[in-house]
């Protein structure tokens, strides 16, 4: 039982880390909600077979738990095949402490792509959201990701092919960042 709650107070610490502007490390080890959920479950599950001696309470938490495991099989190969991939990470010009980063995804079979600012270093790392764009509609898509100086983002979504919103079917999103704390002073949202 002190496992479980020990294992549910970690994956608190991991959701409050994932949060804009949270500490990247705790995030990046706690926040995994179906991981815990899992390993609670299990921890429970040993728990209710050490606890308890008669063989019929044993097989009904045994069969309950089987269940439990074969419901969540479909989600575990959900997560595991829907995982964003990080294909960037630019440090901004002059500064090793702040990096723009790019991760892409799908949600089957439209692109996905979530820009950050990862302000700091070590265990004081902080990540803050920029952007997140979904290609369901290629205009909505994600196609450069470039620091415009140490505190300026220079975001081009569209596709060069469709109706145009500028010559070339693109639209720039210049992104400010406050120069102490690498905060974004606005987010884009495309899709």
């Amino acid at each position: 039982m002190l496992a479980s709650a020990l294992l549910i107070l970690a994956g608190a610490a991991g959701r409050h880390a994932d949060r804009d502007g949270g500490l990247l490390v705790v995030a990046k080890v706690f926040h995994h909600p179906l991981l815990f959920g899992l390993l609670v479950w299990a921890a429970l599950t040993t728990a209710v077979f050490m606890a308890f001696r008669n063989l019929i309470v044993r097989i009904l938490a045994g069969t309950i738990s089987a269940l439990l495991a074969l419901a969540a099989l479909p989600f575990v190969l959900f997560a595991s095949f829907g995982a964003a991939e990080e294909t960037k990470d630019t440090a901004a010009p002059g500064r090793t402490d702040r990096h723009l980063v790019i991760e892409e995804g799908s949600a089957m079979i439209d692109p996905l792509w979530w820009v950050y600012v990862d302000e700091g270093s070590g265990l004081t790392k902080r990540r803050w959201h920029v952007g997140y764009f979904n290609g369901d509609d290629p205009a909505n898509g994600l196609a450069e990701a470039s620091w415009a100086g140490p505190d300026r983002i220079r975001l081009v979504t569209g596709d060069p092919e469709s109706e145009p919103e500028s010559e070339d079917g693109t639209q720039t999103h210049f992104i400010d960042l406050d120069p102490e704390t690498g905060r974004p002073l606005r987010t884009v949202e495309r899709g």
